[in-house]
């Protein structure tokens, strides 16, 4: 089962006060909820918190043209292509930004949240 995030208002509209670049599947997954955490400790980060953790793992300086979206609260993180509406979801470790060693986590962002909530983007 997979749970909100806490303050689960509505976003502002994609790309109001966070930047150019965010891929418009993760602004669609924050109109319907602000973020949220399975049980196994994945979470797609809330609106409020992106910019935040982007700029903790230096991900445009190690990853350029990538959004780190969520981790696995241990020690993976989740991204997507900034420049392709349909971007698969990467993983990679967080201390290891480097494109070239990123996993394909799912084909694409709807896929991946369903996998993770179902139901929750119909």
């Amino acid at each position: 089962m997979t749970e909100p995030m806490p303050g689960t208002a509505a976003p502002a509209p994609a790309g109001a006060g966070r930047g150019p670049g965010l891929p418009a599947p993760l602004a669609a997954l924050w109109r319907v909820t602000d973020g949220l955490m399975t049980e196994a400790g994945v979470t797609v980060y809330p609106a409020g918190c992106i910019g935040e953790r982007n700029a903790t793992y230096e991900v445009a300086r190690y990853a350029p043209g990538f959004v780190l979206v969520g981790d696995d609260s241990g020690g993976r993180g989740f991204l997507l292509r900034t420049d392709d509406p349909g971007s698969a979801v990467y993983a990679s470790d967080l201390g290891d930004l480097e494109p070239g060693d990123f996993e394909v986590e799912s084909a694409d962002f709807a896929s991946w949240i369903e996998s993770l909530r179902p139901g929750l983007l119909r």
